[in-house]
């Protein structure tokens, strides 16, 4: 472990890191709702999200049990190698203690021993913690970050940004 994984993991000490299950899908929408970050799905989804993606995915729990932060992730059918994560959240008051990063670690690890060797995530060129999140994990897991454009903006029907696809690997 470097010397900044030992960091990130003592900043976050204070949550406990676990599968989400059905019942915290409320609260996943909520912090993503919150988050005024993220697009927002529906609440419909966040529940289906924790039941058919729960080994995919981590949440961060506060000493009471109530989820504080997420991270949703799926893996690709076309490449079964590959982990792409869909959201990374965390609420407000738990901001600044390296959880997204470790939440990130904790899946990673989970992920790797099912044979997973590369992560993917999209995110709007805007978007600097995420920037920042994916670049340094790249860097902590001593793995290459490939940037390209995924989506400009003109496909989006909404006037949504480009997404920019972030593919992290090979994982060690």
């Amino acid at each position: 472990m470097t010397a900044a994984q030992a960091a990130n993991s003592r900043r976050s000490t204070d949550c406990r890191l676990d599968t989400p299950t059905v019942d915290d899908g409320a609260a996943l929408w909520r912090i993503a709702r919150d988050s005024k970050a993220l697009d927002l799905n529906s609440s419909y989804s966040y529940l289906l999200w924790c039941r058919d993606f729960a080994r995919t995915s981590v949440v961060a729990r506060a000493d009471d049990g109530t989820p504080v932060g997420f991270v949703t992730g799926y893996v690709r059918p076309e490449r079964p190698e590959t982990l792409v994560v869909w959201q990374v959240a965390v609420d407000d008051a738990y901001r600044g203690r390296g959880l997204a990063a470790s939440m990130l670690d904790e899946l990673t690890e989970r992920v790797t021993a099912q044979g997973i060797r590369h992560v993917e995530t999209t995110i709007t060129p805007d978007n600097d913690a995420s920037n920042r999140l994916f670049t340094s994990y790249g860097e902590r897991h001593g793995a290459t970050v490939e940037r390209e454009v995924l989506f400009h903006g003109v496909q989006f029907p909404d006037g949504h940004d480009p997404e920019v696809l972030y593919r992290i690997g090979p994982l060690g």
